[in-house]
Formats: structure tokens, C-alpha cells, sequence
């Protein structure tokens, strides 16, 4: 493992610009959710949206789709139904078109084929225009003549002369969307420092804002090193299993508490909601780790029973 995981955090650090952005953040409004609902997702930006239809019958997983996206109509494949949705909200669905034919699926491996091309045609004029971007992901939309290219960049890009010359290029539409890093990461994917695939790839790109306040309720350590993934960012994986801990946490006693048995005061050192287990320094210097089990409230104190 690698040597930055060793480093120890510092008062001083600035930890409050690797938290999202609450503020676009959707409102929680929801609403009865059709029975007939399913999560789809975009191949190209691994987007999530959620589809219905309809009909009655079941649609399998890895069923593509064609669906209105907010790109345009377009191909989407199918991961399967939601039995119990939260969160979800009405101008979230959109409805499925049709299941795609075989023609559709020829023309969208066709149109898959020509964006390694496209990729060399954009660089080029990008470097001809002298802008400082890069470029993340090429698609050409199945049902409509536009192409998406999606792009980084630290500052904002004045790129309308470029859009002009890709479009004498490529005879169609051309949409360029300037992405943070958190879409990078959701495009291109990767492997986290656990070993596995970007959340934001590989389970949901609709995990809820990360605070720093979730690092602290899981006893993490507040090193920007630890805390935060390859996009520089606080870890997604904070905010999904942020809940549980809180709810875990509920039943247990917090950190700092002193407690008096066995005849010494002890102060509470560590609370392990994951083991269920608590560690306990005595005034007499006893380290005492006991079951989480043990700990019963009464009468709004908390003591340890035999």
C-alpha cells in the first residue's frame, strides 16, 4: 500500500473543499412511484436513469432500450426493476420508446466504432485552437444526427470556434459538456484505494452529497489522504454508508463518556460500531475492550452490566 496512507492528519489541513455541493443538490420532494419502474444506464457517462413502461410485462435485465435522455433519444441498457425505490422523484422517469431491434444495435456498434477517430479529430482541432482541454468520452447519439463530447478543464473554455469546425467535420449537431472531476471519474472508471471499482461507476452515480461530517461519525481519520478517492474528492462510499453508522450509533454511548466500574473511573477511548466493540482507559491505566452488549442505559446513564 502506498506510503501517503501513513501520513497523519494536521490541525492545519483545509479539509472543506473536497465536500460537494449541497446546494444544487434536488429537494426532497417525492411521490408514489409506478410498479412497472426500472434503473437503465447510459454506457457512454455510466448516468443512471430510471425508466418505465407502460406494458405489464416484465423487462429482463440487460434488456437495451431506446429512451429520451437528456442528451436526446438514445440507447440505454437495462439493470433491473426497483422493488423498493427511495428517492426517487417524478421528473426523474422517463418513458421507454421501444425495446431496440437489431438494426438498432448494429448502427450503435457502428457508431461506437468511430469514436477512437473522432477522438484524434478533436485533439487535433483542440491543438489548433490552442484551449486548454481534455477530452473524456466521444458518443454519437443512435436516434438523433448529434455527437456529445465530453471534456475537463480547469477554467471555462470559450470553444465556439472549435464547435464550428467539428461540425464541418462531422455534418451534425455538436454538443460539448465541460464535466467536474467526480463525472471523470464516473466515465472513465478505475479502481478505489479498497481494491475495487469507483462507486460512481459501478454501483450508482446518485449517491447523495459527502460531508465531512460522515468522515467524523465514522471514526475516520481526517486526512485528506484517507478520506478522498482519486478524483480528489471525498469518498462515495462515505455517504452511502454514512446512515448506517449514524443509526448504529444510536444504541451505543459516545467516545469521551466516563464511566465508573469495577471500582475506577474509566473513560470510553474507542466505540466500534463495526465489531461491537468498546475500549476503556481506567485512571488505575487498565485498557479494557468489552462488548458493546454490556453497555445498558438507564435513567439516562449509561453503565456496564456483568
Amino acid at each position: 500500500m502506498s506510503d501517503i496512507f501513513e501520513q497523519e492528519y494536521t490541525e492545519n489541513e483545509d479539509i472543506s473543499q473536497l465536500e460537494d455541493d449541497y446546494q444544487n443538490y434536488p429537494s426532497s420532494d417525492y411521490f408514489v412511484c409506478p410498479d412497472n419502474l426500472y434503473i437503465a444506464k447510459l454506457e457512454y457517462s455510466s448516468e443512471g436513469v430510471y425508466v418505465t413502461s407502460d406494458g405489464k410485462k416484465n423487462i429482463e435485465s440487460g434488456t437495451k432500450v431506446i429512451i429520451q435522455t437528456r442528451y436526446g433519444r438514445d440507447l440505454a441498457f437495462v439493470l433491473g426493476k426497483i422493488k423498493r425505490p427511495v428517492g426517487v422523484k417524478q421528473n426523474e422517469i422517463v418513458q421507454i420508446d421501444r425495446i431496440a431491434t437489431d438494426d438498432d444495435l448494429r448502427r450503435y456498434a457502428e457508431l461506437a466504432g468511430r469514436e477512437s477517430e473522432s477522438f484524434k479529430i478533436f485533439k487535433e482541432k483542440v491543438a489548433l485552437h490552442n484551449l486548454d482541454m481534455k477530452l473524456i468520452a466521444v458518443h454519437f447519439l443512435l436516434d438523433e444526427p448529434k455527437a456529445l463530447f465530453f471534456f475537463s478543464s480547469e477554467n471555462r473554455v470559450d470553444f465556439r470556434e472549435l464547435v464550428k469546425d467539428l461540425v464541418s467535420v462531422f455534418k451534425m449537431r455538436i454538443e460539448l459538456r465541460q464535466i467536474g472531476v467526480r463525472d471523470e471519474s464516473r466515465i472513465t472508471g478505475g479502481l478505489g484505494v479498497c481494491g475495487r471499482p469507483y462507486c460512481c461507476h459501478s454501483i450508482s452515480d446518485k449517491l447523495p452529497p459527502v460531508s465531512i461530517k460522515m468522515a467524523k461519525e465514522q471514526n475516520l481519520s481526517l486526512n485528506s489522504m484517507k478520506i478522498s478517492g482519486q478524483c480528489g474528492r471525498l469518498l462515495c462510499c462515505l455517504s452511502y454508508e454514512y446512515n448506517w453508522y449514524a443509526e448504529a450509533r444510536k444504541n451505543l454511548p459516545n467516545e469521551g463518556l466516563h464511566i465508573f466500574y469495577d471500582g475506577t473511573n474509566f473513560r470510553l477511548t474507542d466505540v466500534n460500531p463495526l465489531t461491537q466493540v468498546i475500549k476503556m482507559l481506567g485512571e488505575d491505566g487498565r485498557l479494557l475492550e468489552i462488548p458493546a452488549k454490556r453497555f445498558q442505559k438507564e435513567n439516562g446513564k449509561w453503565r456496564v452490566t456483568n
